[in-house]
Formats: structure tokens, C-alpha cells, sequence
């Protein structure tokens, strides 16, 4: 905990107050003129004023000059959310010559404008109440000082994707040693299974193999492929990371690869393929490999002997798995998405034979190259898509409980558009019906969607209420579909292929949830504490996330999200000593008795039980990990533990203020 000192022995207090318009957003409902003059006849407070920005350079050059003609001690601002400007105001205390901690952020424009806009008069008695409650706490407020930790300067990166790769590559780049390990034996995740991109036409696999040469041409960059996290421990500056790598049993070159693929006897479905095919126990992967060579599966291999026999002393089946302990300052977790898979019946899926799946269908449009688009030994003439596949969905009544996707996934329409346009381009001949909800080709990407009209496909709107039914029928699929402007009559389109244009799922990386206390949003995807102002931070400092992990992203939107965790991590990375906040727990040994339930309250395993000369075992926090949750403040049955800049007489006098 950092050292508490007095600004002065004896000074009182001497608190200014503004109180924010914020443009109307806080004005329009609360009388912060009347707020404004009320807070004049508090005690200790020596100015109080209404502004139309707070947060204007004007106003806080105004700010700073009463601090110091009027011999301010105390800053409280009334405005917007903490999480906006309460940095903004620390700095102008800063900047005025008082300690940054001398400031207080009261949010009226969340907590009293907003969601009470139909009450102008309830909203201005809860926003004198909250500034009440502010100059109370300022009353008690002493100076604080950030606290110090030094810094590793290394990053783990988990996740090979072209997220992973691009953080990865930003780093290397600046100097940084990076630390990339993905759970597969290849890299580049998904992308790596992505046929063209619009609007260069430029491969996903392509963009995938440039990025890893170039990361492989860093000298400060170890790869570790198989590989996953065991554990963890410490905080930012100072994580120690246990990794493990499963055995790849290949362990050196062979002219005979080829050799022992085709004698394995094993086959299973190709993942990288999407099921579409099957692949051997042993196998090169089409993607970028480190090292480069094939991979064997233990889980699917049955010792059966042929490749030690053809390949010798290129694979080693007593090869183990290893375990590596990492230091590193910072970790982006670039983990990626699934892709939802339709249950059995959905759409036909699974039940009419030429159904498929959108990322089948990509890698149907990546792997055919003849002149004609075939799918189950057939040619292709006529295909559907039907959008909003495992998107958007709505949770029906006794559905027992399961997972329901009610988001967009944002890039499908997008995908399925431009992947038409691949379908227009090399086999012109076939007819294209798009059955969809709505149509989301965002931005640029609506000159795609305008390309396909033109070039003759066929785009349906269906009610959410009434979405199209898939069946068989003479060796068709017979898709029909009530389109918006038929009203109540119903067409059904006999296609040779049908397209599912699913979405995104989150990962299932439970395991990996637990051991860094992940924030999982109501979606099921990683939440960051805020979009715009810290878009890949966690709560957890130094734990930051990125890519598809957060939600559904294009490539695009992916590569920047990489670049920006890089940025943030980079923050920590290369500097040798950290500041980090001061609020963090402490515990008075004089008046703890050791329950322990501080220990078992805590999420972040910041408190443990030290050995006290003369005194025995008492509690003791580990201010470097301490997030400042208060969990265990609330536990405490003695209030031993206290949290340094909201003990609990700040918080009692900030209770009886509101109360008034």
C-alpha cells in the first residue's frame, strides 16, 4: 500500500466544486445551476461553479487558476463517467501543483441525468446528493502516490491467428521478446482457410504465410506450437507462465514423408477442412508449421509401426511432453472463434445431403479448381444462401437453457457476398439465390453487395418469424422460403447446393478462463472494460485481449485489433518500472485475527498468511496483484483490512452525506 501523508499538518480543507453541463446531456435534465449554488453553503467548500464542459481545455485552465488564486486543497468535479474524464481532472489537480489523488469524480450524467430524464426534479436532488457525498469524501481525503513495480520486458502471446501473429509482429518489431504459443501444430487459425478477400482478392492463407515470414525473420520472437497454458501466477511486469508442449513425435527431416501418409491406416475427418474430408493420424498441414514438418495425432494413432519403419530415426514415439516456465511482463490473449456448427435438422443440415456449411463452402470454392463447381460427384448449377445461421437467434420458451446467439456476427454477409462474387467470376453460368433477414455489407464493403445484384444474383427477404424450410427432393434441395413482399404465399426454389451462412461462436477455453479470470461478456465473448476508451484491456492490469476472442470481426477489424493490443502491451513492455494505482488493500496486524476469510474472498489471490515477528500468522496483501475490489474489506470481521482511498469512515461519511 502506498504511503499516506499529510499535505499540511493542520490544513483544512479547501474544496472546489464544478459542476458539468456536458452540453445539455447532464443540463437538459438537472439544474446544475441550482446544484451549483446549494453546494456554496457546504462546509469547506470555497467555490462552486457551473461549466458548460468540465472537460474543455478552457474550463480546466479555469480550474487550475482557482486552485491556485483561491488556495485550493480539493478538486471535486460533478460530470460524466469516471471512466471518460476522471483521468482529465486528475491531471489538472497535477498541473495545478496538488496531488492527483486530491481529486474526486462524482457521475452525474450516468447515475442522475440519464436514467432519470422524466424526473428533472428527483434527478437534481440525486446529483446534490452525489456531489454531497463527493465533499464529504474529499473532507477525508489524503494524498496518495502511485505505486512502483518493476517490469519484465517480454510479452506472451496466446493464440496464432492473424491476431496473435500481428501483435506478435508489432512487438517484435519494436524490440520487444515475444513469447507466441498456439494450441495447434500450425498457425494462422481460421484465416489460414480463407479463400479471397475483398477487394484485393488477396488469400486469407497468403496473408497468413507474409505475416509469419516476416515474424519468423525476428530474432526475438520464440514460437511454440502443441502448446497450451498451464498456469499462472504474479502480476503486471511480473507474470510467470508455465507452458506446456505436447510431443510432436516427428522430430527431424525425411525424404519419405509421403511415404508414411499414404501407408497410414488411419483416416479422420480433416479439421482443417471442415470435415470435408479426411485426413491420416500423420499429415502436413496445409498452413504454416514451426517447425516445418508433419505433425503426428496421438489421439487418432495407433502405433501400428509403418512410420518408424519408413521414416527411422525421423519420428520418436518416446518424445514427452515439455513444460517451460515464461517470464513475461504483459499477455495478449488472441484466442479466436469457432464456428457455429447447425444441430442435426437445422436448415436440412446434416438431414439433405448437399447442404454445407459457409466455411465448407470456402474451402469447396479454395480446393476446386477445374471448370465447374462440383459437390457430391455432381455439377453445381443453382446454390442458396440462407443468412442469419446461428446469429441473431431468439431464445424460445422451454428450450432448456442452452446457448442462444442473439448477436450479429457482423462479417457473414460480408463473407457470403464476396465469396459470390468469386462464384460469378469463376463459374458465371450458376444461378445464386440469397435468402436473408437483413443485409449488413457494411461500410465499403456495400459496393460488393450493389456487384452482386448487378451480376444477377437473386437476394429474398425472409421474416425472422418465418424463416425458409430446406428439404430433398428428386436430388435437389427445395428451399422454401416466404419472402417479405409475397405477403402470405410461399415459393420454394429447387437448388443444387445450399449454403448455411453461419456465424461466429465464442471459443470454449474454459480452462484458460479460470486461470486468468477472464471477463466473459453476455455474449460469451471476452469483455473489454470499455469500447473506445480501453478497447483490449481487462480489469486485470497487464492482461489484455484481442481479435475474434472480443466479438466477431473481419480480417481488417482483426489485424487492428492485433496491432492495438500490441500498442497497450508495448506500455508495459518497454519501460523497466511500472506506476501502478494506489488503491489497494492493507491490513492493520494489530487488529487482524487471522480469520482467513479475507484469503478465501479474494478473486486475484492478492492476500496471503505471513509469519509476524511477535505476533504470529497475520494477514498480509500483495499490492502489486490487489486490484482494490474490496472483497475482503467486506468479509473482515475486525476492519483489519482497509482499501487505501475508500476506507471505511471515507465510506461512512460518503453514506451519511447522501443521506441527508
Amino acid at each position: 500500500m502506498a504511503e499516506i501523508v499529510l499535505d499540511k499538518p493542520g490544513e483544512k480543507p479547501r474544496i472546489g466544486v464544478y459542476v458539468c453541463h456536458c452540453g445539455g446531456n447532464i443540463s437538459d435534465t438537472v439544474d446544475v445551476a441550482k446544484v451549483a449554488e446549494a453546494l456554496k453553503g457546504e462546509a469547506d467548500v470555497v467555490v462552486s461553479k457551473h461549466i458548460l464542459f468540465d472537460c474543455s481545455d478552457a474550463s480546466q485552465n479555469e480550474m487550475i487558476e482557482d486552485i491556485k488564486n483561491l488556495n485550493l486543497n480539493r478538486l471535486v468535479t460533478c460530470a460524466c463517467s469516471p471512466k471518460l474524464h476522471e483521468a482529465t481532472f486528475r491531471g489538472v489537480a497535477q498541473r495545478a501543483g496538488l496531488n492527483q489523488y486530491l481529486s474526486f469524480h462524482a457521475n452525474i450524467r450516468e447515475q442522475s441525468s440519464w436514467p432519470h430524464g422524466d424526473d428533472p426534479a428527483g434527478a437534481t436532488a440525486k446529483a446534490l446528493a452525489q456531489a454531497r457525498s463527493a465533499i464529504a469524501y474529499m473532507r477525508d481525503a489524503t494524498p496518495m502516490e502511485a505505486l512502483t513495480s518493476g517490469s519484465t520486458q517480454s510479452v506472451l502471446v496466446i493464440g496464432a491467428g492473424i491476431t496473435g501473429l500481428r501483435s506478435a509482429l508489432d512487438l517484435a518489431s519494436m524490440g520487444v521478446q515475444v513469447y507466441l504459443i498456439e494450441r495447434l501444430p500450425y498457425l494462422g487459425g481460421h484465416s489460414a482457410q480463407v479463400g479471397g478477400t475483398y477487394p484485393t482478392g488477396t488469400r486469407g492463407d497468403a496473408i497468413v504465410r507474409d505475416l509469419v515470414g516476416q515474424l519468423l525473420r525476428k530474432p526475438n520472437v520464440t514460437v511454440f506450437t502443441n502448446a497450451t497454458v498451464e498456469s499462472q501466477s504474479g502480476y503486471v511486469g511480473n507474470f510467470e507462465i508455465r507452458v506446456h508442449i505436447a510431443p510432436r513425435v516427428v522430430v527431424g527431416p525425411s525424404a519419405h514423408f509421403n511415404d508414411a501418409i499414404a501407408a497410414c491406416p488411419v483416416s479422420v475427418p480433416d479439421e482443417f477442412e471442415y470435415g470435408r474430408t479426411a485426413r491420416k493420424a500423420i499429415y502436413q498441414p496445409r498452413a504454416p508449421v514451426v517447425p516445418n514438418l508433419p505433425v503426428i495425432d496421438l489421439d487418432h494413432c495407433t502405433r501400428c509401426g509403418k512410420c518408424p519403419s519408413i521414416l527411422g530415426g525421423a519420428v520418436d514415439f518416446s518424445q514427452r511432453a515439455e513444460v517451460l516456465t515464461l517470464k513475461v511482463g504483459s499477455i495478449i490473449v488472441a484466442t479466436g472463434f469457432d464456428p457455429y456448427t447447425p444441430p442435426q435438422g437445422e436448415f436440412g443440415y446434416g438431414a439433405v445431403p448437399n447442404v454445407v456449411t459457409l466455411p465448407q463452402f470456402e474451402r469447396l470454392l479454395a480446393t476446386e479448381k477445374g471448370p465447374e463447381l462440383t459437390y457430391l460427384g455432381r455439377k453445381v448449377r443453382s446454390l442458396a444462401y440462407i443468412y442469419c445461421v446461428g446469429s441473431r437467434q431468439k431464445r424460445a420458451e422451454g428450450d432448456g437453457g442452452g446457448p442462444v446467439h442473439e448477436y450479429c456476427s457482423r462479417f457473414c454477409c460480408n463473407a457470403t457476398v464476396n465469396n459470390d462474387l468469386h462464384v460469378h467470376e469463376r463459374f458465371p453460368e450458376i444461378r445464386a439465390y440469397h435468402f436473408y433477414r437483413d443485409m449488413r455489407t457494411y461500410g465499403r464493403n456495400e459496393l460488393m453487395y450493389e456487384q452482386a445484384a448487378k451480376q444477377g444474383s437473386i437476394f429474398v427477404r425472409y421474416s425472422e418469424d418465418n424463416p425458409p424450410r430446406v428439404t430433398t427432393e428428386d436430388g435437389h434441395a427445395l428451399v422454401t422460403v416466404q419472402a417479405s413482399i409475397l405477403e402470405h404465399d410461399s415459393v420454394a426454389f429447387p437448388v443444387d447446393l445450399v449454403v448455411l451462412v453461419t456465424g461466429m461462436v465464442p471459443r470454449d477455453n474454459q480452462a484458460l478462463n479460470d486461470l486468468f479470470s477472464l471477463p466473459i461478456g453476455p455474449d460469451g465473448f471476452y469483455k473489454e472494460v470499455h469500447q473506445k476508451l480501453r478497447p483490449v484491456e481487462t480489469n486485470v492490469t497487464g492482461l489484455l485481449i484481442a481479435g475474434t476472442a472480443q466479438f466477431p470481426k473481419d480480417i481488417k477489424e482483426t489485424l487492428l485489433s492485433g496491432s492495438a493490443a500490441a500498442a497497450k502491451a508495448s506500455t508495459f513492455a518497454l519501460k523497466t518500472t511500472l506506476e501502478l494505482e494506489p488503491f489497494v488493500a492493507s491490513v492493520d496486524t494489530s487488529v487482524c485475527e487471522a480469520s482467513g476469510g479475507c484469503l478465501r474472498e479474494c478473486p486475484f489471490g492478492a492476500i496471503e498468511m505471513h509469519e509476524y515477528e511477535g505476533i504470529g500468522k497475520r494477514a498480509w496483501v500483495n499490492s502489486a496483484v490487489c486490484k482494490g475490489c474490496g472483497a475482503c474489506v467486506a468479509v473482515c470481521p475486525t476492519e483489519a483490512i482497509q482499501l487505501a482511498g475508500l476506507t471505511n469512515p471515507e465510506v461512512r461519511d460518503m453514506i451519511e452525506a447522501l443521506a441527508r
